[in-house]
């Protein structure tokens, strides 16, 4: 009855200090459930952009698999500096700015790498242009469409993400590390966070990827939805991203900004930039996915003609 009545008092809103070893390993995994439900900025845009990329739920499954492991060796990490004291960002609007601007310089360069872009920098002062990107002509052919984001490429961005310092990160930082007994186990409330988020992660990726494979599309007609659908939301994602960054370091008070909802579960109680993003790079996801299965099931005909004219040109059997 003490251990169900212990549970019963894990407090995820303001964890008390002086809790035992136990109590702090549960209650740093169910804030890591919590925080992979709720619309958190460094997880479900991250998650969705790389889940897109996949064209199965096993795929999908080990891309988020890949960014929240990534992310748990963070936030363990993350926690052991706490509890040694050496990490003193806690509620630093500056340093969040700056990892936007990190994290969607990521996801930009992860959608290049996807989409196959090319730039050039160059300067004419009339007409004024200062360089561009662009797609290869044969960017759109099948045998392109097969580069979709690659779960080292996931894993980078978890940890780069896990940087990003909101209420969760504080209270593991300022009341759950600190709670160990030594500095061997400083690293234990961050692994268990980071294990709740993968718990919640590795089932979305799943569900994301499965949604993609179940389009009614052939094999490699969902391959190209997938790498477009992904590319294009790293693309557009990074670049709000960053545009959230740079306005953040101009004016630091964005960050902390909101308007209260009155729901008393962390990245639920109030609508701020998190909230924005996590809002935009969905409907970003919902809109090319959209979009590119309509194009692709319009294009479907055409796309088996090149298969089965390379089958009437294949040379005849010997003999």
């Amino acid at each position: 009855m003490n251990g169900v009545g212990g549970l019963l008092a894990v407090d995820l809103w303001s964890p008390h200090h002086g809790l035992s070893i136990g109590l702090v390993v549960v209650t740093a995994f169910l804030l890591g459930v919590v925080h992979g439900v709720t619309p958190d900025e460094h997880t479900w845009p991250i998650t969705f952009s790389y889940a897109l990329g996949s064209f199965s739920a096993r795929k999908g499954m080990r891309a988020a698999l890949a960014f929240s492991l990534s992310f748990t060796f963070q936030r363990a990490l993350l926690s052991e500096l706490a509890y040694l004291g050496l990490l003193h960002l806690a509620g630093n609007a500056t340093w969040n700015a700056a990892i936007y601007l990190v994290v969607g310089a990521v996801m930009v360069l992860a959608a290049f790498y996807v989409l196959r872009l090319r730039c050039a920098l160059h300067l004419h002062l009339w007409p004024p242009s200062v360089g561009g990107c662009r797609r290869p002509q044969h960017a759109d052919t099948a045998e392109w469409a097969a580069r979709t984001p690659t779960p080292a490429m996931a894993a980078v961005h978890g940890f780069v993400a896990g940087w990003g310092l909101g209420a969760f990160a504080l209270i593991m930082m300022t009341v759950l590390a600190p709670a160990m007994p030594s500095a061997a186990l400083g690293w234990v409330p961050g692994a268990a966070f980071g294990l709740g988020t993968t718990a919640v992660l590795v089932v979305v990726g799943a569900v994301i990827g499965s949604l993609i494979r179940h389009q009614r599309l052939p094999e490699q007609l969902a391959k190209r939805v997938a790498q477009e659908g992904a590319g294009w939301t790293l693309l557009f994602g990074g670049a709000l991203f960053m545009a959230a960054g740079a306005a953040g370091l101009v004016v630091p008070s964005i960050m902390t900004a909101g308007i209260s909802t009155g729901i008393h579960v962390h990245n639920l109680d109030r609508i701020g930039v998190g909230t924005v993003l996590v809002a935009l790079v969905v409907v970003v996801a919902v809109v090319t996915i959209g979009r590119t299965v309509h194009r692709m099931r319009h294009l479907e005909p055409e796309a088996e003609l090149p298969s089965a004219g390379l089958s009437s040109r294949s040379p005849p059997e010997s003999g």
